[in-house]
């Protein structure tokens, strides 16, 4: 049994991977694009009339945050759409009626999830050095959290496919869950320079705690404690992968 989902395991992987590189031209190129324009519009026009965040260039300091945020959109983004093209396709059932556990079919469409993310995060990475000097205060931290970070929104992608019943339940977590935590979870400022009971707000944001962590590991400043935004990020993980693995054994969302 061990080895049956072993290889269904890396089928799956593989099918995702081959999904990612076959399609690049719509998986990677919109958002290196996307991201390029954050760069040249905030970082390099309002940037100049920012001028610095404490010790940084306004540049410098949403660059991890525009990262992080194409890692977010791109992990959830794969594994949603793949997975409910599945299930709408009626693919999905050549999986179910095979030996596959639960646990093995999460895993997979996770991992492809992760990867496209973190391709989407490299080349943004790498697009940035156009506009400006990265610095690298602590790759550990940087690598923990662009995985937890893909793994969490892989995860997330997947339960919304669980739940959608047509196309338009895809889009509508991205667009008025996903899209607003974003744009208010740090990318763009830090919240120190928000009054008191916004900073308190902004606390109840788990974006926030993905984008400061991401940044000290470029920069070494944070605006929340990096352990407790580490082990956060781990637990919302572990909670939703035991969420989704209880649903596809009861095959909610997958059985007529």
């Amino acid at each position: 049994m061990f080895k049956q989902n072993l290889i269904a395991l890396q089928t799956i992987i593989r099918k995702e991977w081959i999904r990612i590189i076959r399609i690049w031209i719509q998986t990677l190129i919109p958002p290196v694009i996307t991201m390029s324009l954050y760069f040249l519009i905030f970082g390099e026009l309002v940037g100049r009339q920012i001028g610095k965040i404490g010790e940084f260039s306004y540049i410098e300091f949403i660059v991890p945050g525009i990262i992080m945020m194409s890692v977010i959109t791109n992990a959830y983004g794969n594994v949603v759409s793949s997975f409910f093209g599945a299930k709408f396709q009626k693919n999905v059932e050549e999986i179910l009626v095979s030996p596959t556990s639960p646990i093995t079919i999460v895993l997979g469409y996770t991992i492809g999830g992760v990867i496209r993310g973190l391709l989407v995060g490299i080349l943004v990475t790498l697009t940035s050095l156009f506009f400006t000097k990265l610095r690298i205060h602590n790759f550990f931290i940087i690598l923990v959290t662009v995985l937890l970070t893909s793994l969490l929104f892989s995860l997330g992608g997947f339960l919304n496919s669980l739940f959608a019943k047509k196309f338009d339940d895809v889009t509508i977590i991205p667009t008025f869950v996903l899209t607003p935590l974003t744009y208010l979870g740090g990318v763009f400022y830090s919240i120190k320079a928000l009054p008191e009971i916004w900073q308190t707000l902004s606390m109840v944001n788990p974006i926030l705690y993905m984008v400061n962590a991401f940044r000290y590991g470029f920069l070494g400043t944070s605006d929340v404690d990096i352990f407790f935004s580490l082990m956060f990020i781990s637990v919302l993980s572990l909670v939703l992968f035991i969420t989704n693995v209880a649903l596809m054994t009861r095959g909610y969302g997958i059985r007529s």
